[in-house]
C-alpha cells in the first residue's frame, strides 16, 4: 500500500512538473450549437491541464447570433488565455467570426487573410425595415463595444465593421490595432507571442511563454463530428425527404418493415438537425403536405397537376426551411432540386404500383380459389367432392350436384369449399 502511494504521488509530481502546452482547435466551418460545445470543452480542458493557451484556428463565413455570443461570453471567462488566429490565407473571419476574433486574449491573422462584415442580418437575408435594422444594428454594436474596448482595440474601428458593414485585410486589421499580430504561420505566432502581455478580461495582465510549447490538437468527440455533420442544412434535408420517403414506401406495403426502420431513423436525424437549426416548421408542414399532394395525384389522376403542385411545393418547403443569416447555412436550389423532383417522381410510381396491387384480383393462397371454377368428383347432397386447382377438396352446395358438372367456388370455410352450380344460360325458344 506504502509503495502504490509512493508510485502514485510521483506521477503527480510529474505531471504537476510537465511543461504547459497549447491547446489547439480548428473551425472551418459555420458557427453553430455545436461549435460552441465544442469550444466550451476545449477551455474546460485546457483548465484542468493548466494549458499555456487556447489557440483557435479560425476559418468562418459566420453564423448564428446566440451561438457567437455564447461562444464569446465563454472565451471572455476562460481562465487560459485564448488566442483566435484567422488562416490559412486566402481564409476569413466573417460576420461572427470577427466578434470571436475581437473577444480573444490574442487576435492574430495570416497574411492574405480578412474579417469585419458584422452587421447583423435577419435569418433567410430578408430586408428589413429601419427601425428594426437600427435595434439590431445598435444591439450588436453595444455587445461588440463591451469587451473591445477592454481588450485595449480599436472600438471605433470594430464598431464600423458592425454598422457599415466593414471588412478588413490582415494588414487594414492590424494597422487599425483590430488585431495583434500578423503571423505567416504557427511556429511564426508561437514566437512573436512569446513573452508577450496580455491583458485579461477580467483586468489582470498575464505573460505568455508560447516558444518550444508543445501544440496539441483538440479534436471533436464523435458525438460532436457526427452532430456537425447533421448541421449542414443540406444534409438535413435530404434525410428528411429520404426518411419521409421510405415511410411513404412502408404505408404502400405494410410488413415490408426494412423501409421502415431506415425511414424512422432518417426522419428522426432529420428531426434532430432541425432542432438545432433554426427551422421554420411552417417549411416542414409544406414537404410532408407536398407527399399529400404526390398520394392525391395517383388516386384521383389529375393528369400531373397535383403532382406539379406537390413538387413546387416541396422545392419551396426546402428552401425556405432554415431561417438562417448566412447563405451557407441555407439549402441550396440544386440540393431542393436534386432531392425534390426524384423523390416526387418516386412518390408517385410507388403509389401506383401500391394502388393497382389493391385493385387487382388476389392471385395466390386459398383466397385465389374464391370465383373460380371447380368439377364435382361425387356428387354434392349436399356434401361431396369437387377437383380444383389439382387438388380434390371437400365441398358443400344449396342444392344437389351431380358428378360432372361444374360449381363455382363462393367461400373457403377452413378445409371446405362453399360452392354453387354454374348458371347456364338461357335456351332460346
Amino acid at each position: 500500500m506504502k509503495r502504490l502511494s509512493l508510485v502514485l504521488a510521483f506521477i503527480f509530481s510529474v505531471a504537476l512538473a510537465a511543461p504547459a502546452e497549447v491547446l489547439k482547435l480548428v473551425i472551418n466551418d459555420t458557427i453553430h450549437p455545436i461549435t460552441e460545445e465544442y469550444i466550451e470543452r476545449a477551455l474546460a480542458q485546457a483548465k484542468v491541464t493548466k494549458a499555456e493557451a487556447v489557440l483557435i484556428e479560425l476559418r468562418t463565413p459566420g453564423g448564428l447570433s446566440t451561438s457567437t455570443r455564447g461562444i464569446v461570453e465563454k472565451i471572455l471567462a476562460s481562465e487560459v488565455p485564448v488566442i483566435v488566429y484567422v488562416t490559412p490565407s486566402g481564409g476569413y473571419a466573417a460576420s461572427a467570426g470577427f466578434f470571436i476574433l475581437q473577444a480573444a486574449d490574442v487576435a492574430a491573422m495570416a497574411p492574405g487573410t480578412n474579417t469585419g462584415a458584422a452587421h447583423p442580418i435577419l435569418g433567410g437575408g430578408e430586408k428589413m425595415d429601419d427601425v428594426l435594422k437600427g435595434k439590431m444594428a445598435n444591439d450588436s454594436a453595444a455587445f461588440m463595444r463591451s469587451f473591445v474596448a477592454k481588450r485595449g482595440r480599436n472600438v471605433e474601428a470594430a464598431e464600423s465593421a458592425v454598422l457599415q458593414s466593414k471588412s478588413f485585410t490582415d494588414q487594414e486589421a492590424l494597422d487599425k490595432k483590430l488585431i495583434d499580430v500578423v503571423a505567416k504561420d504557427l511556429d511564426d505566432l508561437l514566437k512573436q507571442l512569446d513573452g508577450k502581455e496580455v491583458k485579461r478580461f477580467n483586468g489582470g495582465t498575464t505573460k505568455l511563454a508560447t516558444a518550444g510549447k508543445l501544440v496539441r490538437p483538440f479534436e471533436m468527440t464523435l458525438k460532436q463530428k457526427i452532430m456537425a455533420f447533421l448541421m449542414d442544412p443540406n444534409v438535413a434535408y435530404i434525410l428528411f425527404s429520404i426518411g419521409m420517403l421510405a415511410l411513404y414506401a412502408e404505408f404502400n406495403n405494410p410488413g415490408a418493415i426494412l423501409p421502415g426502420v431506415v425511414g424512422l431513423i432518417c426522419v428522426l436525424l432529420g428531426i434532430f438537425a432541425f432542432n438545432l437549426l433554426p427551422v421554420r416548421y411552417a417549411a416542414v408542414a409544406m414537404i410532408v403536405a407536398a407527399f399529400v399532394l404526390f398520394a392525391l395525384e395517383v388516386k384521383f389522376t389529375t393528369h400531373g397537376i397535383l403532382g406539379i403542385g406537390g413538387t413546387v411545393l416541396m422545392i419551396l418547403g426546402a428552401l425556405l426551411l432554415v431561417d438562417a443569416p448566412i447563405p451557407e447555412m441555407r439549402i441550396k436550389i440544386w440540393t431542393a432540386l436534386v432531392v425534390s423532383i426524384p423523390i416526387a417522381l418516386i412518390s408517385i410510381f410507388l403509389m401506383g404500383i401500391a394502388l393497382k396491387a389493391r385493385k387487382n384480383k388476389v392471385t395466390t393462397g386459398i383466397e385465389a380459389m374464391i370465383g373460380e371454377i371447380a368439377t364435382v368428383q361425387t356428387a354434392l347432397a349436399p356434401e361431396g367432392k369437387v377437383f380444383i386447382f389439382g387438388e380434390t377438396w371437400n365441398a358443400v352446395a344449396p342444392q344437389p350436384v351431380s358428378p360432372g358438372e361444374r360449381v363455382v367456388v363462393k367461400k373457403v370455410d377452413g378445409l371446405k369449399l362453399e360452392v354453387e352450380p354454374v348458371s347456364k344460360p338461357p335456351v332460346n325458344a
